[in-house]
Order: structure tokens, then C-alpha cells, then sequence
């Protein structure tokens, strides 16, 4: 078993959970979904004191400009216009990087903010009264290391369940534009732990955000929480503070965000505030009402949490674009997964019945994307469409159709990218 991996180490918690409150994972579940299992396992999650909080609300959901040349505004969120990375290099930059929120953008007072450790993973720290705390100057200090990773949202791709697979989902529908790589520069997050006086006994951490509390549905479920298995938290999980070079944007986690590689993006909590560290189980509504798959392929509590991201890939392209006839265009793209580096593209510009592998530039990355090109001479004016299949180094290939789940999530079918050639 692998305890890096959450899906795999539900399985363990659910045999804890049960071996010492003798209650089922439905029942469970149940429980989550009416008051949110941030601490069932262990008291009620606290509240923020006021001094790490001192936070403000932005006068929008998001702080940065929204050109529409660069993003297609979803309320809250934010999808990065795939054309706009045409020309870039390899990281996204700041300006077009994609925003997902579940409430709003915080304004945080870097001077009082505060990070919080406690649990009974912790030595003398069981209480948030009790925390071990960190300023940022402290975190400054600690040493540091720098990453390129993407971070995608969930529903990356959950409009195509329903415009391209003819399903019904809930939830925003993004096309493929809710992803970005950028450079992460921060404390990893073992050093933290280390410091805060973790023991043997802990098994999951859960950061905390500072952003408004979530209501869905009439149902406040707190801020925005996740637990995390240790073992995964002691290995390549960072506390970021700069991104691309420079202080996280407010609307990217400023001060600090976890960045928790190749994962759903929702692990990966902005503005962080507090991390809960535990000797027992830990659970949220994020791991148990939300963030798994549900439908008829699934048991009535839905599939393990998610952890890892699926395989895709994107044109840098407008949507129905008009390319010129009687000439060749190169086409460009970018491929990544969640489970290895991507390792070959394959395009194909007549619908699929035909497939040539694409030119890459360099190796694929884990943890972050693969550009490629494909030059094309069209052979005559008229619609057509455009597909692009990525393989990584597991051997997984993007299949024709996605798996269905009822909340839209880990959309990894190839994506028919319509364009008119005149």
C-alpha cells in the first residue's frame, strides 16, 4: 500500500476509523454531508484567531484584471483562454494564470499573519490555543526550494462531459482552461513539520484556508480544509510563497499556499492559515462530500478521495478557430498528467481517422507539461476538427470517451477542438 497516495490510504483510514468508533464509511459519509467531518475525528475545527486572519474582502471575487482576450469569467473563477498561451515559454505567466475560488479573494495583512501547527501528531501542541506558530519572516528563514508543477481544478475539462459525451454534470462548466505550470518557491513542507514537533504516530495533516467560509446549499462547511497523508506531505509538498519569481498575487494564495504536486488542485490549499496534525484520521467535506466520484458506476459514498490528476492536452488555439487555407500552419499544444511525465502526442486534424505524432520540444516533466507542434496543410476550406492523444511514462493514453461521474470531475478523453479552414 501505498501511503503517499490518499485513494490508497482511505482504505487504511477507514479501517482505523472504524476499528475505534465502530462506524461504517457510509455513516460517515453521512455525517459529512450534514455538518462537514473537519473534526469528527477529535473536536470541532477551530475557529481563526483574529490576528492570523486579518483579512479583508477584495471588492470582486478576484483581484486581478480579467481581460477577455485572456480569460472567460465563471463568477468566482477564472478559465485561461488557451490562445493566449501561443508564444509563452513554458511557465504560465501570472497575469493568465487560471483562478478557482469557492468564496472569494481574501486581502491578508502579511504583517499579523500567522501560520498555525497543532494536533495530537504534534508534541505539546494538541490545541490551536497551544499552536506552534510561524510568522512569514520566519518561514523566509527555513530553507527553501523551488518546483515546477502544474495546479489544475478538478473539473478540468467538465463541459466536454456534457457537449461532447451528451451527460449531465453540476459544477462550472470549464473547457481545459482551469490549469497552469508556474515556479513554486517555498519551505517544503517536511521542514515545517520537523520544526512544529512532529511524532510517529501522526498520520494526516490538514491545511486550512483563510478565505470565507463555504455554504453550499444552505449548509456552511467552514473554510476550505483537506487532509493530507503524511508520508505524502513529508515528500514533495511545498509551503509556497513566491510564485513565477515573485511574491504569491493575492489571488494565487498570498502570503502562503500549499502546492502539492501532480494532485487535484483542491489539495493544494490558498491562503493557508492553519494545518491540523493528527494521530487519527482526518476528514472534511472535501474528501468526503466533495472531491470523489459519484454516479451509477460507483458505491452510494462515491470512489476513494481524489489525488492524482489525469492525462489531457490543449491546442493553443481559439475555440472555432478560422486558420487560413492554401498554407501550412503549425499547430502548438501542451500534454501533462498526474501520473508520470508525458512521454508522446499524437494529433490528428480529420477527426480521428488518421494519427501522426507530434514535434516536442524537450521531455516531458513530471509534475508539469510537454509542448509539442504539428505542422498542417489542409486539404480543403470547411470545418474541421483538430485532436490531440498524450501518452506518459505509465503507458497511459488518453481514451476516446471519459468515465462518467455525476460532479463532472477528472474529464480525460481526447477533446474534439472544432476550426474552420477558409
Amino acid at each position: 500500500m501505498d501511503l503517499k497516495n490518499e485513494a490508497d490510504y482511505d482504505r487504511l483510514r477507514a479501517t482505523q476509523w472504524r476499528a475505534r468508533n465502530t462506524m461504517s464509511r457510509r455513516a460517515l459519509f453521512r455525517m459529512s454531508a450534514t455538518v462537514g467531518l473537519g473534526a469528527a475525528v477529535g473536536g470541532m475545527a477551530p475557529r481563526p484567531a483574529a490576528a492570523s486572519r486579518s483579512a479583508a474582502a477584495a471588492t470582486g471575487p478576484i483581484v486581478k484584471p480579467l481581460p477577455p482576450e485572456l480569460f472567460v469569467v465563471h463568477g468566482s473563477n477564472a478559465e485561461m483562454r488557451w490562445e493566449a498561451m501561443r508564444g509563452q515559454g513554458y511557465h504560465t505567466p501570472i497575469d493568465r494564470f487560471f483562478v478557482r475560488d469557492h468564496t472569494s479573494t481574501p486581502l491578508i495583512d502579511v504583517r499579523s499573519w500567522r501560520l498555525r501547527l497543532f494536533g495530537s501528531g504534534l508534541h505539546g501542541s494538541p490545541t490551536l490555543d497551544r499552536a506552534v506558530t510561524f510568522s512569514y519572516e520566519d518561514l523566509l528563514g527555513l530553507p527553501s526550494r523551488e518546483i515546477s508543477a502544474f495546479i489544475e481544478c478538478t473539473g478540468n475539462g467538465r463541459g466536454f462531459y456534457t457537449t461532447q459525451q451528451n451527460q449531465q454534470v453540476s459544477g462550472t462548466a470549464w473547457k481545459l482552461g482551469a490549469v497552469g505550470v508556474a515556479r513554486w518557491r517555498g519551505v517544503p513542507l517536511s521542514v515545517v513539520l520537523e520544526r512544529a514537533g512532529l511524532t510517529r504516530h501522526a498520520v494526516d495533516v490538514m491545511p486550512r484556508g483563510l478565505d470565507a467560509d463555504y455554504v453550499d446549499a444552505g449548509t456552511n462547511h467552514g473554510r476550505v480544509r483537506r487532509p493530507i497523508p503524511v508520508a505524502k506531505a513529508l515528500d514533495d509538498v511545498l509551503l509556497a510563497y513566491e510564485m513565477n519569481g515573485r511574491p504569491l498575487p493575492p489571488d494565487h494564495g498570498f502570503p502562503v499556499r500549499v502546492v502539492v504536486p501532480s494532485w487535484v488542485g483542491i489539495s493544494s490549499i490558498k491562503w493557508v492559515g492553519d494545518i491540523e496534525v493528527s494521530d487519527a484520521p482526518l476528514f472534511s467535506p472535501w474528501n468526503t462530500q466533495y472531491y470523489r466520484l459519484f454516479g451509477p458506476d460507483y458505491p452510494p459514498e462515491g470512489s476513494a478521495p481524489l489525488t492524482r490528476q489525469v492525462i489531457k492536452s490543449a491546442f493553443e488555439l481559439p475555440w472555432d478557430a478560422t486558420l487560413s487555407a492554401g498554407r501550412t500552419t503549425v499547430l502548438h499544444g501542451r500534454s501533462w498528467s498526474g501520473h508520470g511525465a508525458v512521454r508522446q502526442v499524437e494529433v490528428s486534424t480529420d477527426g480521428g481517422a488518421n494519427w501522426r505524432q507530434a514535434r516536442t520540444h524537450g521531455p516531458g516533466r513530471p509534475g508539469g507539461w510537454l509542448r509539442w507542434e504539428f505542422p498542417w496543410h489542409p486539404d480543403g476550406t470547411g470545418p474541421h476538427t483538430l485532436l490531440a492523444r498524450a501518452t506518459d511514462t505509465t503507458g497511459t493514453t488518453q481514451p476516446d470517451t471519459a468515465r462518467y461521474n455525476t460532479l463532472g470531475y477528472l474529464f480525460d478523453a481526447v477533446v474534439r477542438h472544432p476550426v474552420t479552414v477558409s
